[in-house]
């Protein structure tokens, strides 16, 4: 009787246990939100949400369909929350943003301070951190989600995808998640930064599925630029060079392209296939100092000179004009930062690994050592591989 009472008790709470489908979404109830921006509109925020049109998303019929693959809903409010929620007095569906990719910041909002968007963003239970942060550069938010793109169907999937791909193989873009930003924010001796994504072409006439039937689109959109932050307002843009020497000294480099001057001319073009940067912050004397050590392999790529590439010393002799190539993008991401006076490369943060004490005595006054705070570059490039042709096509030409 005893064993029967003990299997009766346990069965009953198995049962409590179970979570059974009191909590489901039917997907034909909910409106999945796959990109979000913010724009500034008077004293309020207004919210742009995309959702995915699923019929058309799913259709079979090569993307000839009637209706666009996406939507856009928009709402204006005190607060996120409250635009959020208003949007249901125009969808019919509940907008569902767990399965964000994409969130955009106006330039214009961005000026003016994001932590109010990163407070209402981060308290929402449905939103993963696993979606990009860019600010719309030059425009608003809404004419970027708006914009229907070519390839893929889903524009916030073409960002998304875009940037993780600029990132790899071209250098100057920086991806950046709600954790990282929010961490940037909060740590001392380090200022964030975004990306930049702007529209090429005439919006007016690319919210149409015209502007996918077309070869050349009437308007696409492009990352361009970095944009810097101190605190949580922007207050500058890197250009692609000082973008790229930013990645650099933060060891974000994977892949890139780039081109040196050769000695009697012309230009050769190298492919970065490998770097290794290593930051170490240092007190000498009372005074902290930065050393930025860069290690990078290249490939030639392309050969516009004449030129010995079989001789020793002329893959020596182009390896030193690689390294100051690089010194000098380096400096030139340095030289913006004392320029806006932010420290967006993390010196102090290594200044405070170095020596704590120092840190501590010094951090009120960090934006005004920063300004003269030498910073040291020493890089090494080698040239690993020449291609498949060893003299350059240009030399062997008859004169």
């Amino acid at each position: 009787m005893r064993r029967c009472v003990m299997l009766f008790v346990v069965l009953f709470i198995m049962i409590g246990l179970l979570t059974g489908c009191w909590s489901r979404r039917e997907l034909n109830d909910i409106a999945i939100s796959v990109g979000m921006g913010f724009d500034k509109k008077d004293d309020q925020v207004q919210v742009t949400i995309q959702i995915v049109n699923p019929s058309e998303v799913a259709s079979r019929k090569g993307g000839v369909g009637l209706a666009a693959p996406v939507s856009t809903f928009q709402a204006t409010s005190k607060t996120i929350f409250e635009a959020l929620r208003k949007i249901a007095t125009q969808s019919p569906r509940k907008v569902y943003s767990s399965h964000l990719r994409i969130l955009v910041i106006s330039e214009e909002l961005a000026r003016e301070g994001i932590t109010p968007i990163l407070d209402g963003i981060s308290r929402n239970h449905e939103m993963r951190a696993d979606f990009y942060i860019v600010v719309a550069r030059g425009t608003t938010a809404a004419n970027i989600l708006n914009i229907l793109t070519p390839i893929e169907k889903i524009p916030s999937n073409k960002m998304f995808k875009t940037l993780e791909l600029s990132e790899q193989i071209w250098a100057p873009s920086v991806k950046v998640k709600l954790n990282t930003l929010i961490s940037d924010l909060q740590t001392e001796g380090k200022d964030p930064v975004l990306t930049g994504i702007q529209i090429n072409g005439d919006p007016s006439k690319s919210e149409s599925k015209s502007n996918v039937n077309r070869t050349a689109p009437f308007a696409f959109l492009q990352y361009s630029g970095v944009a810097v932050f101190k605190k949580d307002k922007l207050i500058g843009w890197l250009n692609e060079k000082e973008s790229k020497g930013y990645n650099y000294i933060l060891d974000n480099v994977k892949r890139t392209i780039g081109h040196i001057t050769c000695p009697t001319g012309g230009i050769i073009a190298v492919e970065v296939v490998r770097t290794k940067t290593r930051m170490r912050g240092k007190v000498l004397n009372g005074k902290p100092q930065i050393n930025v050590d860069v290690f990078v392999e290249q490939n030639v790529g392309e050969v516009q000179c004449k030129i010995d590439l079989i001789d020793p010393q002329t893959i020596e002799e182009l390896e030193k004009l690689s390294e100051k190539e690089v010194k000098t993008i380096i400096e030139s991401t340095i030289q913006k930062a004392k320029k806006y006076n932010v420290d967006i490369c993390g010196f102090g943060e290594a200044i405070y690994r170095a020596d704590p004490k120092y840190w501590n005595k010094n951090k009120d006054n960090w934006k005004e050592e920063f300004h003269d705070l030498p910073v040291y570059v020493n890089t090494d490039v080698k040239i690993r591989r020449l291609g498949t042709v060893s003299d350059p096509l240009v030399q062997n030409l008859k004169e």
